[in-house]
């Protein structure tokens, strides 16, 4: 349940000597090097609020949220931050902050050096969903440490999530989220389900009444995952069943060897090569498709009648030609298609597949 008492507490885990302020790569860009606010916006647009004392920027109660100027992705992120060194209160009144990654995804800023809460709200928590894996807080007024990764949720183009978004965290050295898949965005009390948006957004930290101090701030944009679609991921093509019927059969050399087999279920194309399970075809139009999770592309020659007749598939700069052989129209292939069988098909049917 969120924001359970009952729920196990993290364990204690003394961070091992840290040496900060911690240098930035080459690549990363300074979002605050203790100088000045230039790369920061109140949350009303206007200038912050927040102030500048001794290379640190204290948060100012009442003042609202501090965000980036500029929106974000996937990222690494690194910021150093302090609770106040003479605490007062307890619990979420104790050295309360956080940083929202594109403003909605948050990670727990707070006091938790001996003092108890509930579990998904403590330092490092990704707030109301995930507990840290340990409890690596040192002790008020002392600098810690977040390393953040970041990827951003990804929408199809009908608004549906076709790959959640995933943090990771390491706290004053110590690895307390791994690879978290987010519910959505993070809020008190409930988790609402993800909404689509921009694929970039302010970063922002929070103002919860506790003056809460931030340094050495710096950000890596990271490049784009190249990771294999989602299974939620739909055709942006459609192409009528009756279509894609025409292209179901058997497709080999001469009239007895099948070397591919091409089958039809809920209305989506299968295609199997021998000694393999079937994989799904993602039309790119009536006679070309992509395999939906392999960097695979399969064509279809149609003949006058629109039937199915060749079948050409192009997979790791290979390419395999085969004629339908299970329909007794295998030669009148479409007016613009070319007719390849001479120098592919006897030369390619029996490559390995």
């Amino acid at each position: 349940m969120i924001h359970d008492l009952e729920r196990p507490q993290p364990p204690v885990v003394q961070p091992g000597k840290l040496s900060l302020p911690t240098p930035k790569p080459s690549d990363a860009r300074v979002l605050f090097d203790g100088s000045d606010l230039s790369q920061w916006r109140s949350f009303d647009g206007g200038s912050p609020k927040w102030v500048i004392r001794d290379d640190y920027m204290e948060s100012v109660p009442d003042s609202g949220k501090l965000l980036t100027a500029e929106g974000f992705g996937d990222i690494q992120l690194h910021l150093e931050w302090a609770s106040p060194a003479h605490p007062s209160g307890a619990g979420q009144d104790r050295g309360n902050s956080g940083v929202f990654l594109m403003g909605e995804y948050e990670i727990q800023i707070l006091d938790s050096y001996q003092s108890a809460t509930y579990p998904d709200g403590q330092a490092a928590a990704i707030y109301g969903q995930y507990p840290p894996l340990a409890n690596a807080c040192l002790p008020p007024g002392e600098w810690q440490s977040f390393d953040i990764l970041f990827r951003r949720p990804r929408f199809d183009h009908q608004g549906e999530v076709v790959e959640p978004a995933r943090l990771s965290v390491i706290h004053n050295g110590v690895w307390v989220q791994v690879d978290r898949e987010l519910w959505g965005p993070t809020s008190w009390l409930m988790n609402f389900p993800y909404e689509p948006h921009a694929e970039r957004l302010p970063l922002a930290l929070q103002d919860h009444g506790n003056p809460v101090r931030f340094r050495n701030i710096w950000v890596r944009e990271l490049p784009e995952q190249t990771t294999p679609p989602s299974r939620n991921l739909r055709p942006h093509v459609h192409v009528a069943a009756e279509r894609l019927e025409t292209l179901v059969g058997d497709y080999g050399i001469g009239e007895k060897e099948s070397l591919f087999r091409v089958t039809m279920q809920n209305g989506r194309l299968k295609f199997k090569a021998p000694g393999r399970l079937p994989l799904e075809l993602v039309p790119e139009n009536a006679n070309t498709f992509r395999l939906r999770y392999t960097a695979g592309r399969v064509v279809f020659r149609r003949d006058d009648q629109g039937q199915g007749a060749q079948v050409q598939f192009y997979l790791g700069g290979k390419e395999y030609l085969s004629r339908r052989t299970n329909s007794p129209q295998n030669d009148g292939v479409a007016a613009g298609a070319a007719d390849s069988s001479n120098s592919l098909g006897e030369a390619n049917a029996t490559t390995q597949l």
